[in-house]
């Protein structure tokens, strides 16, 4: 069976190439190497992780994972390589939210220079990544948040064909040591779109002004001030709509990561609360006995499956993406908004099982208690991807188009599309096959027989109690129908990726009973909302479903559960 969980005294990823194993199973050794104790107080000091870097410098990791072919100097191990990516990021995650945070600004520091065609700004990009650098995306300003109609960095021209740069830059990932920012700012001389512009900056520069740390952790989320900044041509990356779509196509490839962040610390924490649970008597049981404290694990556990299943399957249609298969603009939203929601849900189940345990400082699970609500509040709010969701779901639910099958893809290529994505629109011309063909093969499981039935009922209610123009209007409204649509996706992908291997089908149909649960609580929320009209409401009752109870299935998914405890402990 794949998709198991990752545990670091057995890992050993056979599916990649020997030099890609090489360096997961070096970054794994170098965390145990660490320690927990030593984590750990970094993580409560808030020491900046200078150690990671120093490491990932030495061993070439991020210049390795994060560099496409064309600009790796002719480096035979060098490409952007999606599955590999995920895989170092889950990784980083389960030893703490900050090293993984490091890789994902690189990633989108990145991002706007290898879609440029400035071959002098991607050379040299590429060798600051070979000298050990990170990077940093200058996006967001504390004004304006990301709304990048409204940046207010201005690049005056400078008469030599390129600008000179004034403003500031807030909430800014390692933008106190990045030797590749990619900033973005208007030019003071044209208005509208036409005057967009990207430029990298450098934050050893002596006009780039390192004001503070916005955030309380050993992260560093940089305010900085260009004074005066010079910004030759040679250091422009686009220029007019296309330094706006280079904005939005970065997103788009590096948001796609926080949902791995969220699966590495969930993860962790499962070894944790497990083993303490498992091995804690209260009033002469061992607190696994009691009922509740087993469904709170096996909730978590099936949940945890499901965002591997489902991040998996995403890597696949990632890789796959190209001109006429854009699935993965759906698909990404979903993994960064979907399984990051889900981890919230699956380390809440197994706090209230540990209770005071999940605030000990010996423990992971009391930084991971806390940075598990980080992920849904970055690259877009839940609300902002929901409501990129929305825009898919006339096309995914009634106009079913043939595809061809999008194969597993664990193999060593550069997945070179995503850096030429081209603009950023047409979302409602994107076509999906049919996601009946997932639920059907996997029509003798029960519950994944009630959710499609639950789920089909949306077809229904667009087709004979749609919104109107004003619950159109209506984002309360609007956001419940987008996590009922958004479950429905979900579950494609999940089985997707079950039937590729051969997944256990008791934790399969378990995931499912969850499902259910879940699409009977958005209906019942549906149901109360202000705005709901009476066939709304008539069909969101008949929507309500009990799930398929199986107590054999259940005690065989505690079963694997319980053999966890004590399966892993970090290296003190």
């Amino acid at each position: 069976m794949a998709a198991v969980l990752f545990n670091p005294r057995t890992y050993d990823p056979t599916y990649f190439d020997a030099e890609t194993r090489r360096l997961l199973r070096a970054t794994v050794d170098w965390f145990e190497a660490r320690g927990k104790r030593e984590l750990l107080e970094q993580y409560r000091e808030r020491t900046w992780y200078a150690d990671f870097l120093e490491f990932q410098a030495r061993e070439g990791l991020f210049a390795t994972f994060l560099t496409p072919a064309r600009d790796a100097a002719g480096d035979p191990q060098a490409r952007w390589d999606t599955a590999r990516i995920s895989e170092l990021f889950e990784i980083l995650a389960f030893y703490g939210l900050g090293y993984w945070y490091t890789g994902q600004v690189s990633i989108l520091g990145v991002g706007p220079v290898w879609q440029s065609e400035n071959a002098a700004a991607r050379t040299a990009a590429a060798q600051w990544l070979r000298d050990g650098s990170v990077a940093a995306f200058g996006l967001s300003e504390r004004a304006h948040g990301a709304d990048i109609y409204s940046t207010d960095m201005i690049l005056t021209p400078d008469g030599n064909g390129g600008f000179t740069a004034e403003g500031g830059k807030y909430y800014i990932g390692n933008g106190n040591v990045a030797r590749v920012v990619s900033v973005f700012g208007r030019r003071s001389d044209v208005d509208g779109p036409e005057g967009y512009v990207f430029f990298t900056a450098d934050s050893q520069h002596p006009n780039y002004d390192l004001v503070k740390n916005t955030v309380n952790s050993h992260m560093f989320v940089a305010e900085f001030t260009l004074n005066s900044y010079p910004v030759p041509a040679e250091h422009v990356l686009h220029t007019g709509q296309a330094a706006f779509d280079a904005a939005l196509n970065t997103v788009n490839v590096g948001k796609f990561n926080i949902g791995f962040a969220s699966i590495g610390m969930a993860e962790h924490c499962l070894y944790e609360a497990i083993t303490h649970a498992h091995n804690r008597v209260l009033y002469g049981k061992r607190v696994t006995e009691f009922p509740h404290a087993r469904r709170s694990f096996v909730d978590a556990y099936a949940r945890l499956f499901g965002m591997k299943l489902y991040s998996d399957r995403a890597v696949d249609y990632f890789r796959t993406a190209g001109p006429q298969d854009r699935r993965y603009l759906l698909f990404n939203p979903i993994n960064k908004m979907k399984v990051t929601q889900e981890a919230e849900k699956a380390v809440a189940a197994m706090w209230d099982v540990i209770a005071a345990k999940g605030f000990e400082a010996d423990t992971y699970f009391d930084g991971a208690s806390r940075d598990i609500f980080a992920p849904t509040k970055l690259e877009g709010t839940v609300h902002v991807n929901l409501a990129l969701v929305l825009k898919f779901m006339p096309s995914y639910l009634f106009s079913p188009a043939e595809h061809a099958a999008v194969p597993a893809r664990k193999d060593a290529g550069d997945d070179e599309f995503l850096f030429r994505q081209g603009p950023a629109r047409g979302l409602g011309k994107v076509t999906f096959a049919d996601w009946r063909q997932a639920y059907d093969a996997f029509a003798d499981l029960p519950n994944v027989a009630l959710l499609r039935e639950q789920a089909e009922g949306l077809t229904t209610l667009l087709e004979t109690a749609a919104p109107d123009a004003a619950q159109q209007r209506d984002l309360d409204f609007l956001l419940t129908l987008g996590q009922m649509f958004t479950l429905l996706v979900y579950g494609q992908l999940i089985l997707e990726q079950a039937a590729i291997t051969d997944f256990d089908h008791a934790i399969l149909d378990t995931l499912f009973e969850v499902f259910v649960r879940d699409f009977s609580e958005l209906a019942v929320a549906l149901h109360g909302k202000s705005s709901s009209t009476p066939a709304q409401q008539q069909w969101a009752l008949t929507r309500v479903r009990k799930p398929a109870i199986d107590p054999g299935r259940f005690d065989s998914v505690w079963k694997q559960i319980k053999n966890l405890s004590g399966a892993y402990e970090m290296n003190p």
